[in-house]
């Protein structure tokens, strides 16, 4: 197969081959909000792309085994990078990360594209994926590019209407965190950070992943494997221990 069929294609296998997925697509209906594409025109739609539990581990984990600096500093935002970028050449978008200033409103335009709630933890909860799920990259279209991307990239169409922290009657979230860092009404950051850097490597939340996100019974199935766990934990930037105190988060 060749042509622009071709390229799409090869596309849909390399995110295929990746273990990331077309999570939901929003229209613009109002410009104002849209972001810019590469050719300085308003994006019409956006297709947000991320892993499902631990979907993106082996191909991150493989990539990175092959890197003499194991993908340097911050291994799986470059990664999703060199991944995302090939994808939207090959098929007429813009690649935007949520890792890149200015940033870009990825959990609004979740909200918008999946219909998702916030949780206690600040993240967004899918109501089959639970809280094991995220974004690595949303690619942006004008409307003539988008019409031979959007069945080959599938995006979900699935929109959740649910209030399924709400309706969770035992609420093991906010009891599962050992400092007390998770409220109905917002997560203490500085109180779970400074509990963080008191750990040693591999204790509790540092070594298992954070306990109250473990807690939720939302997508149980979904939960990614200790090593990715780990590593996302490790990667967290902490203040160091024994310099502990309110005013080190900044």
């Amino acid at each position: 197969m060749s042509g622009p069929f071709g390229m799409m294609e090869k596309a849909r296998q390399i995110l295929v081959e990746a273990g990331l997925h077309g999570l939901g697509h929003l229209h613009f209906q109002d410009p104002q909000h849209a972001p810019h594409l590469a050719n300085g025109e308003k994006a019409a739609r956006l297709i947000l792309i991320g892993p499902i539990g631990g979907s993106l581990w082996p191909a991150f984990s493989a990539w990175r085994d092959r890197q003499s600096d194991g993908g340097g500093d911050n291994p799986l935002d470059t990664w999703s990078r060199r991944v995302m970028e090939g994808v939207a050449s090959m098929v007429g978008a813009t690649a935007y990360f949520p890792f890149d200033e200015p940033y870009h409103p990825f959990q609004n335009w979740a909200m918008q594209a999946e219909g998702l709630a916030t949780s206690p933890l600040g993240l967004l909860i899918h109501p089959r994926f639970g809280l094991w799920h995220s974004y690595r990259a949303a690619l942006g279209f004008s409307d003539q590019s988008a019409i031979g991307a959007w069945h080959l990239l599938n995006p979900s169409a699935e929109r959740s209407r649910a209030d399924i922290c709400g309706s969770c009657v035992d609420k093991p979230c906010l009891t599962a965190c050992p400092v007390g860092a998770v409220h109905l009404d917002h997560f203490d950051v500085t109180t779970c950070r400074m509990h963080l850097a008191t750990l040693a490597p591999g204790q509790g939340c540092m070594g298992e992943g954070c306990l109250a996100r473990n807690a939720c019974p939302i997508g149980e199935a979904y939960r990614p494997p200790a090593e990715q766990l780990r590593f996302h934990m490790a990667a967290l930037s902490l203040p160091p221990r024994g310099h502990i105190t309110p005013q080190s988060e900044g």
